[in-house]
């Protein structure tokens, strides 16, 4: 059974679930779990069942696609509702939560999970000024103790009552308008259980960004006041803003499929202004979908173009509303017509290449620190003018290495490595014409070195663009030969390319795989903190020596027994050693992308 198989159920039922079982069943809970997830499934309707045995069976009931209550999963066994396989069956299912893209979207292709935030009142824009209430200060100090509690366990033991105690802090946090905290909860949940599991597209980096977080966001709700508390407590829902009249001009189309089994495409244009904005349709589906859709109409007003055709057009759009990562919002007020488009050559689509590579490398760290605020908006993408120098091999694979203005040597690696997908073939065709020149649209790849996965290009032949993930270059596309190129060595990649933080960095991730007492069993770590030092960061050699002490640290008692760990201590020494190596990794790509000493070059697409 594949846990996708099972309808979401809403993070209060499985926690009231866990904490109704006997102490006896918590402890048979991470088995079952295991067991039901070997067992097949059928669905009907709205419900889905789970052969436990021959003779049992345990029933989701899903109106609407959520498991809302607990009287909505049953077991026909003999113990049944106290015996712990609706409690495991609970925890083998995905956790309710908006998927991605689909979220805050007027119009829905899967229907809106019920989320207990739904009914509860936002409150007014004069409360916001205030300090936190008591009722979110103790909500916070909750997912603070759990996500603590991971940080104790490691991966391998945290198993579903320590998730449990997650989903009921999150789901308290949403009801005390703590939206932000809540969805970390949920996030290190689903990422606890992915790697359980031995889920292939699980990261380890991934889990230590979603509990640092967590505790992170816990922590700030009770020292925050006024604007800082606003961003601290997030939003329940991102809302879409009225926006007027626009007037917009497609810049491309790129595919989107998710871990989650979601494809789809997003549609990127730009605002007279040079805003950024997207029109998106992702749902159940993969990539077959993502492929199918690009050819469907788009959802926006009365237009008739399709995808692709809108990363090449216009769109007049009036009653327009936009979220604030700027998504277009589809509501029936929405009036969109077809209009001209704009050539990347001419404004307001070229002022995008105008703009340093260095300062849109700093715009876009903003946008991907990994603890941004989620409502802080702007892009993570960059428009480069680039020459082609050819393949260059990497412990990952190849990639394209190019030349943009400043002599910064880029790396551009494929956005998806799906073969159904076009973005390996046109990059490995294009690393055979070195010396060719492109304008491009890359995302950025926070790296110790310029890096991108390459989006968008302009022809090879210099006549339109091309969307890397769904067109296919030929051969003929390419400029003819001519005399080789010989291209300059590759520049140094930053100050930090060979930085001895990742000795800090792995000491971060290895307690989130495997628990403080691991941690604190590594021993002297003097020859680490040395040559952090000598690499010019005493901070992260200081922080590398307080984070082992504290794992290792057992105070006893009078009578030489063992004290409980100090768990908040030790949480306290990991975050910041989290946030401290995230914010010097970002210094560190940011100053990659400062010219080289050769000094800034001549946009290669004004050249002759």
């Amino acid at each position: 059974m594949n846990a996708a198989q099972l309808p979401p159920v809403a993070p209060e039922v499985t926690a009231t679930l866990v904490e109704d079982l006997s102490p006896r069943l918590r402890k048979r809970l991470d088995a079952t779990v295991t067991k039901l997830g070997a067992r097949p499934t059928h669905r009907v309707g709205d419900t889905v069942t789970i052969a436990v045995d021959d003779e049992t069976e345990v029933r989701l009931h899903a109106p609407g696609g959520v498991v809302a209550t607990t009287d909505a999963i049953t077991c026909g066994c003999l113990l049944a509702p106290a015996c712990v396989h609706r409690a495991a069956a609970a925890c083998a299912a995905p956790t309710a939560d908006p998927a991605p893209e689909l979220a805050d979207q007027p119009t829905r292709a899967v229907p809106e999970p019920v989320s207990a935030t739904d009914s509860a009142p936002t409150p007014d824009s004069a409360s916001l000024l205030e300090a936190a209430s008591p009722a979110q200060r103790a909500a916070a100090d909750a997912l603070w103790s759990a996500g603590a509690a991971v940080l104790e366990a490691g991966v391998d033991g945290a198993g579903a009552v320590t998730q449990s105690a997650l989903l009921r802090a999150a789901h308290t946090a949403r009801l005390r308008h703590l939206p932000r905290a809540a969805g970390a909860a949920l996030s290190v949940v689903t990422l606890l259980r992915a790697a359980r599991a031995g889920d292939p597209s699980y990261r380890t980096a991934d889990l230590v960004t979603a509990l640092a977080e967590l505790l992170g966001t816990a922590h700030r709700v009770g020292t925050a006041s006024g604007a800082e508390l606003a961003a601290v407590r997030g939003r329940a829902r991102r809302p879409y803003r009225p926006d007027g009249s626009l007037r917009l001009y497609g810049l491309f189309t790129e595919p989107v499929v998710t871990d989650s089994g979601h494809g789809g495409v997003r549609t990127w244009v730009a605002g007279s202004d040079g805003r950024l904005c997207t029109v998106g349709d992702v749902a159940p589906g993969g990539v077959g979908r993502a492929l199918g859709v690009a050819d469907r109409a788009v959802r926006l007003g009365d237009s008739a173009l399709t995808h692709r055709e809108l990363g090449r057009a216009g769109l007049a759009v009036s009653g327009a509303t936009v979220s604030p990562d700027g998504r277009l919002g589809a509501g029936k007020g929405v009036k969109a017509v077809t209009a001209r488009g704009a050539a990347w050559t001419e404004l307001p689509l070229a002022a995008l290449w105008e703009t340093p590579p260095s300062e849109q490398a700093a715009r876009a760290l903003r946008s991907t620190s990994r603890y941004a605020d989620p409502d802080g908006g702007g892009s993570d993408l960059l428009f480069l003018d680039v020459e082609l120098l050819g393949a260059v091999r990497e412990p990952g694979g190849t990639c394209l290495l190019a030349r943009c203005e400043g002599g910064i040597s880029v790396r551009l690696t494929v956005a998806d490595d799906d073969p159904a997908l076009a973005h390996r073939d046109n990059l490995m065709l294009l690393a055979t014409a070195p010396g060719t020149r492109l304008r491009i649209i890359g995302r950025l790849v926070p790296a110790l070195h310029p890096r991108l996965t390459l989006l968008a290009c302009s022809h090879p032949t210099g006549e339109g663009t091309i969307d890397l993930g769904l067109d296919r270059l030929r051969r003929a596309d390419l400029p003819d030969p001519a005399a080789p190129v010989h291209p300059a060595p590759l520049q140094p990649e930053g100050s930090g390319a060979h930085s001895p933080l990742y000795l800090l960095e792995r000491r971060v991730e290895q307690t989130v795989s495997a628990g403080r007492a691991a941690l604190g069993m590594l021993g002297d770590v003097t020859a680490e903190t040395r040559r952090i030092r000598r690499a010019g960061l005493p901070t992260a050699a200081g922080l590398l020596t307080a984070l082992c002490t504290s794992a290792a640290q057992r105070d006893r008692d009078l009578f030489g027994r063992l004290l409980p760990a100090d768990t908040d201590g030790f949480a306290t020494y990991w975050l910041t050693a989290a946030r401290y190596t995230a914010d010097v990794a970002e210094s560190l790509c940011a100053a990659a992308w400062e010219p080289t000493q050769e000094g800034p070059a001549a946009s290669p697409w004004l050249q002759p």
